[in-house]
């Protein structure tokens, strides 16, 4: 046991470079265990929050490499090496928050490993299309197609070292089943609905759009769409993908760079909706949306079916989905919103958000815990 009859419990994280969604959820556990050490791949310091900095932060040898920090996404065939240079100390619980590598951490024998799963590795699995886009057949398609053969039997073969799985989602939780031949727990992800609420300001006569610039995140669709239709586009992020944004943008598309918090709220309230076109494995940006009173335009795709409410399908729509991932079809849903956007409840689409919540979140992850931790002591809670 740790100070104060608290159990050792050791994290891991894929890597730390952003205060994104994953990090909010790992954020939650290190305010409860503040003292144990959190493994990851590499970590910038100061991009997360004090709750995570403060602790004892466990690197690889991929730290080292000269410009890993903006490049990592290349090192993608060099991370199965890197984690398994981990050496998890003794400890009574191992929670890993994995995408990609943190679920290969190997426990120490008897310890129960946790893996809060937002997806297995996309790269490999269900997303290689939308990373990478040189033909199959080319020198360099077949190279890649090989390594990531590999890494998909990698990917396999580690998550024996995981004892019990938790999904972000449905759509996660299927995945988990294909992929690895394992169930799991749904355990929603935390959204500050605390944080994000609505205001007294008028809605402004333009989209949104809230995101890394990932291809699978499927920007260019929001400012396509937005072009045809001469729709008042603002987007706010950043990543690999900028410059081919740019160059697809006319001058109705503002691009914002990444803005804290307090600036993507404030758009939030103000914004006639959220474009979300891409498909995601939960999705904290819609929710975020909805908890301001917002409505969101989105794929319907992914676990963004399982947190927006689609006009016409349900009896208290929080949205619309648009169900081709093509430029036509997302303006054509963004006209179907125009006419029917007084039809939608404010504080519907805050209610929807509210299930949602961090404190949600926090009992029920704490809860799962303590039945793996203590499994004769408190009941077994059934995979959903």
């Amino acid at each position: 046991m740790g100070a104060g009859g608290e159990p050792r419990v050791v994290l891991v994280h894929d890597w730390l470079n952003g205060m994104r969604g994953g990090e909010k959820c790992l954020e939650v556990l290190c305010h409860r265990w503040p003292d144990g050490p959190l493994f990851t791949l590499l970590h910038r310091r100061g991009a997360v929050s004090r709750a995570i900095e403060n602790r004892f932060i466990q690197t690889s040898w991929m730290q080292h490499i000269p410009g890993i920090q903006k490049n990592y996404r290349y090192f993608l065939p060099l991370m199965p090496l890197a984690a398994k240079s981990w050496r998890i100390p003794f400890c009574e619980l191992v929670v890993s928050f994995s995408h990609c590598v943190a679920k290969a951490a190997a426990p120490p024998a008897g310890v129960p490993h946790v893996c809060y799963c937002f997806t297995p590795m996309r790269y490999a699995w269900h997303m290689r299309e939308s990373y990478f886009r040189e033909c199959p057949r080319s020198w360099v398609g077949r190279g890649r197609e090989k390594i990531l053969e590999w890494l998909r039997a990698w990917d396999r073969q580690t998550a024996g070292r995981v004892t019990h799985f938790v999904a972000i989602s449905k759509t996660v939780q299927t995945r988990i089943a294909h992929c690895y031949g394992r169930a799991s727990t749904i355990i929603y992800p935390p959204v500050d609905t605390d944080f994000y609420c609505p205001a007294c300001v008028p809605r402004e006569n333009y989209y949104l759009v809230v995101s890394a610039f990932a291809p699978y995140k499927r920007l260019d669709l929001a400012i396509a769409a937005c072009k045809q239709l001469n729709r008042r586009l603002v987007v706010i992020g950043t990543g690999q993908n900028e410059k081919h944004l740019q160059e697809l943008a006319g001058p109705i598309v503002a691009f914002l760079g990444w803005q804290p918090n307090s600036v993507i709220r404030d758009h939030l309230r103000r914004c006639r909706a959220l474009i979300f076109p891409g498909e995601e494995d939960f999705g904290i940006v819609p929710v975020e949306a909805q908890a301001c009173g917002t409505p969101v335009i989105a794929f319907g795709r992914g676990g963004v079916t399982e947190t927006v409410q689609p006009f016409g399908k349900t009896a208290e729509p929080t949205g619309f989905w648009f169900e081709e991932q093509t430029p036509d079809c997302l303006g054509a849903t963004l006209e179907q919103f125009e006419v029917h956007a007084d039809l939608l409840d404010p504080s519907i689409a805050r209610k929807q958000a509210l299930q949602f919540n961090a404190h949600r979140f926090a009992e029920e992850m704490f809860a799962y815990l303590e039945t793996v931790m203590r499994p004769a002591q408190t009941p077994i809670r059934r995979a959903a």
